[in-house]
Formats: C-alpha cells, sequence, structure tokens
C-alpha cells in the first residue's frame, strides 16, 4: 500500500483559504492525501463565514484552527511532501525551510480578509473561493503521481495555480 502524501497549504492568517484547501483536501483526497494549514501571522479564529461554508457542504471542521507555519518546521512535524501558498500577494514574507523534499507551488487567490462588501456579497466572494479551491484540488488529487517525476509534478502543481490557462485534467 502507497503511504499517503503530506500537503500543507499556506497563507498569511490561516483563517480561510489555507483552511479551506485543508477541509476540502482532507474530504476529497481521504485515504491518499494527508491535509495541513498554516500561516506566517495566524489570526486569534477562523473566519466565521468560511467555517459556515465548510460546514453547509459536509465538511468536517472540528479541528480547523489558526496555527503557526512554525509547527510544521520542528524535528517532530511530519514531513511535507507538497507545501502550496494560496496567498494572493507574497509580500516579500520567506517561507520558512521545510527541506528539499516538498514539491512546492503558488496558487494565489483573493483574501476574503481585505474584501469589504455586503454580506451577500461576502457570501457570492466565499463562494466563489471555496470553488476555485475545489476545481484545483479536484485536479490536483487525480494527477498521475506515479508516473510523474519531481519536476513533472512541479511543473503540473504551477499550472494548476496558473489562473490564466486552462489547466489540462
Amino acid at each position: 500500500m502507497t503511504p499517503a502524501f503530506n500537503v500543507l497549504f499556506l497563507c498569511t492568517h490561516n483563517s480561510a483559504r489555507s483552511l479551506m484547501a485543508e477541509a476540502i483536501l482532507g474530504q476529497v483526497g481521504k485515504g491518499k492525501f494527508n491535509a495541513y494549514s498554516a500561516g506566517s501571522e495566524p489570526a486569534a479564529t477562523p473566519m466565521p463565514e468560511v467555517l459556515s461554508k465548510l460546514g453547509t457542504l459536509g465538511h468536517d471542521t472540528a479541528r480547523l484552527r489558526c496555527k503557526s507555519w512554525d509547527e510544521f518546521t520542528g524535528p517532530d512535524a511530519p514531513r511535507m511532501d507538497f507545501v502550496i501558498m494560496l496567498c494572493d500577494v507574497l509580500q516579500g514574507q520567506e517561507c520558512p525551510d521545510f527541506g528539499d523534499k516538498p514539491v512546492t507551488a503558488a496558487w494565489p487567490l483573493p483574501d476574503p480578509a481585505k474584501f469589504t462588501g455586503s454580506a451577500v456579497e461576502r457570501a457570492t466572494m466565499i463562494n466563489e473561493l471555496y470553488g476555485m479551491i475545489r476545481r484545483r484540488l479536484d485536479i490536483f488529487v487525480n494527477l498521475p503521481y506515479a508516473s510523474l517525476d519531481r519536476m513533472a509534478l512541479k511543473k503540473r502543481l504551477d499550472e494548476i495555480g496558473d489562473a490564466s490557462s486552462r489547466v489540462p485534467a
């Protein structure tokens, strides 16, 4: 039996995008992937709209919490196979060293914490963000991992994150 891949999703506050990705991959990648998330400056709590959306769609939110990426850099941390950054702008942030093993990618997504609009507009934005993450992860979990080397995996992950192009399935 092939062991599951460990995937870490990063964003600044770990309160929306990365938590969505962790919950979605936890569901669609069950058995093949272990999903984690963290942030460089974690918020005190997840965004309530995000938890509500995930719960409504049947995702387990009980274990979701905002946490620092420092939890994933120590000797007792799980070894990551993939590290995916979801920040819309990296703003000069340097990611910690996760070793030379993980394949890294940037899937820039808008930050819902920066969005100011009506309740309906915010709900629409959360729905769209969920859809963007879900589509990318549906492609990600179906990549032919056994037949791709490290460079090919990196290329495919970058393609998935490139919103300006259609991603081949």
